[in-house]
């Protein structure tokens, strides 16, 4: 059996951003298999699952240990997500063999990857707002994700059905994908609950992936197309890393992760689309210029000079971030 150091390597630099910001499992590791390493989709979906089914426990167990886990939220979300994470195998079995399922998982990750990234440029979008916002002297209410602890953070008051309800279509989606666990789920979490603080995010996140990935692994193993070479490469690289990156995670900034990660998403996303070179860099090109003309338009609608030549002291790049006990 042949074990490939650089796909370890790889799966190593992906884990430390999923232990530091929740995101790119599968968002990452699956299209970087496909892409790099020339993995058929489906077998690249069933070994990244069955990889992170290991690696999703080593990164909770420390957030758990912080005490940055929201166990409501867990629960709920494990109601929908665990069983609609299996059937999401059931699903693409049922598409049937050879290259039109492969075609077909391709194309789905496509569409995954397009909502994660958008998802995240939402996410985002808040946090410039609300950043924007602190500098010009506007005071919100209550505490945004990534804001310096309050003495007592607010209560969260948990919307069952809402939760569950996500956790069944990220579940699905992991599934057919392997995308989601994080990069849909914790956007998904951002826009229910903006109370919660960035690293209550990952940690609730990183746990509630747990049992879903297992549940998606399970039925990987029994009906999809696991490989033992290509899981061994991948936890060899990402159980030291995820471990690495939730260690940081409370203390890292994490916007300018996140922007990368963005762009990443994207680009994987046009990759899976068969988007060639050319296209795909002008693409990336032309968000980027986006990304910047909405930064322009909101400093410019809170009364801040369209360009700001240097940070201050009161306009940091992203607000400490410190651990907080999960009610």
């Amino acid at each position: 059996m042949h074990f490939d150091y650089t796909m370890a390597f790889g799966s190593f630099l992906v884990a430390i951003v999923v232990g530091l910001t929740g995101m790119g499992g599968g968002a990452l590791m699956t299209p970087m298999l496909v892409t790099f390493f020339g993995v058929p989709p489906l077998t690249a979906v069933s070994s990244d699952l069955v990889a992170a089914a290991v690696m999703k426990p080593v990164g909770s167990a420390v957030h758990y240990r912080q005490g940055t886990i929201n166990m409501r939220l867990v629960a709920w979300l494990c109601v929908g997500s665990v069983p609609a994470a299996f059937c999401g195998v059931l699903v693409a079995r049922a598409l049937g063999d050879g290259e039109e399922v492969q075609n077909f998982i391709e194309k789905a990750m496509g569409v995954a990857l397009l909502i994660a990234a958008t998802g995240l440029a939402v996410r985002i979008y808040q946090a410039m707002v609300d950043r924007v916002a602190r500098h010009s002297g506007a005071r919100r209410r209550t505490a945004a994700p990534g804001d310096p602890a309050a003495v007592e953070p607010p209560e969260i008051r948990v919307r069952p059905v809402a939760t569950t309800l996500v956790g069944a279509v990220g579940g699905l989606v992991v599934g057919i994908t392997s995308v989601g666990s994080g990069s849909l789920i914790i956007v998904a979490l951002l826009a229910l609950y903006p109370a919660l603080k960035a690293n209550q995010l990952v940690g609730t996140d990183l746990l509630q992936a747990v049992p879903m990935v297992i549940s998606a692994a399970l039925g990987h193993l029994l009906f999809g197309d696991f490989h033992l070479e290509v899981t061994l490469a991948l936890l060899a690289g990402s159980i030291p890393g995820v471990y690495i990156g939730s260690r940081i995670s409370s203390r890292a900034p994490g916007g300018l992760i996140r922007r990368l990660l963005a762009l990443v998403l994207l680009a994987s996303a046009l990759k899976m689309f068969g988007l060639g070179p050319v296209p795909m860099a002008w693409t990336i090109v032309g968000a980027v210029l986006a990304a910047v003309v909405v930064w322009m338009f909101v400093r410019h609608r809170h009364g801040l000079p369209l360009m700001a030549l240097r940070r201050t002291a009161a306009e940091p790049d992203e607000p400490e971030q410190a651990p907080v006990s999960s009610r």
